[in-house]
């Protein structure tokens, strides 16, 4: 099922934005007992990104509600929240008046992520790298064809998903999450200054750590420095907080913060 609007089953105007050049910005959220988790960060997050193309929107009270009632219909799914800039003719410059456009939709959570989420994974670099574009970096805009190509490609056996760096060879995620590295008593995260998404999932964890008093640290990472790691893991709203078992020829140890960053937060699958 399909919301356009609040209207169910509405249609999308073919001169939308969003469509033709990929003018918005998308959520992902999952659902649980108490309702949407994390769901004002979603949001603020949404708003910022709106900002950030230079158009205003924010959540309205119709919206909210609908959401609400979703996830209480819908416990344990996904939610993918779309938001365009609307319908704004044939050319690139924006509408001096814009009406955004909203896109609901539900889906299930895939079945493999409660195993991911027990055993762990293991990456492989992708061939495919990151454009630098600092202007977008950050938010999760609907410009998404470089993870198009990324997922294009087969994995190896025994991969479970990309590795993805930058033009400049700076680890920056994988091809759908945000990815930690822990050596000794400190956490690090690649910075995101330049490319890739500043997951809400991301934001959540590095708050829980300095909660915890544990050294969070956010800073460029070169691909050379992975030997450097003693454990790894991902992160996105839907799947949680996953081990990672290697990356390429190099293994990591599981470390035992997942386990407690997964039960803190009530990300257990």
């Amino acid at each position: 099922m399909i919301w356009v609007n609040c209207v169910a089953q509405a249609n999308i105007d073919p001169t939308d934005r969003g469509i033709a050049y990929g003018d918005g910005l998308f959520a992902t959220m999952r659902t649980g007992a108490e309702g949407i988790l994390f769901f004002e960060t979603h949001q603020a997050r949404l708003t910022a990104g709106a900002a950030r193309l230079g158009f205003q929107w924010q959540m309205s009270e119709a919206l909210q509600q609908q959401l609400q009632a979703l996830a209480t219909e819908y416990p344990q799914h996904c939610i993918k929240l779309i938001v365009t800039r609307g319908v704004g003719g044939r050319g690139y410059t924006p509408p001096e008046t814009v009406k955004p456009t909203e896109i609901v939709s539900v889906h299930t959570i895939p079945s493999h992520y409660i195993q991911w989420q027990q055993r762990g994974i293991c990456l492989k670099t992708s061939s495919i790298r990151l454009g630098l574009q600092p202007l977008l970096a950050g938010i999760k805009h609907l410009n998404r064809l470089e993870q198009v190509l990324i997922k294009s490609h087969p994995l190896p056996q025994g991969f479970d998903d990309w590795l993805v760096t930058d033009i400049e060879d700076n680890v920056i995620e994988s091809s759908m999450a945000n990815v930690f590295f822990i050596k000794g008593n400190c956490v690090f995260t690649p910075s995101l200054a330049l490319c890739g998404v500043a997951g809400v999932m991301r934001e959540q964890v590095m708050l829980a750590l300095l909660e915890q008093n544990i050294n969070i640290e956010c800073l460029p990472v070169g691909a050379e420095r992975l030997i450097e790691f003693d454990s790894a893991f991902i992160t996105n709203s839907i799947l949680g907080i996953v081990d990672v078992l290697a990356i390429d020829s190099l293994t990591f140890t599981r470390t035992p913060i997942t386990a407690q960053l997964r039960q803190t937060l009530s990300l257990i699958l």
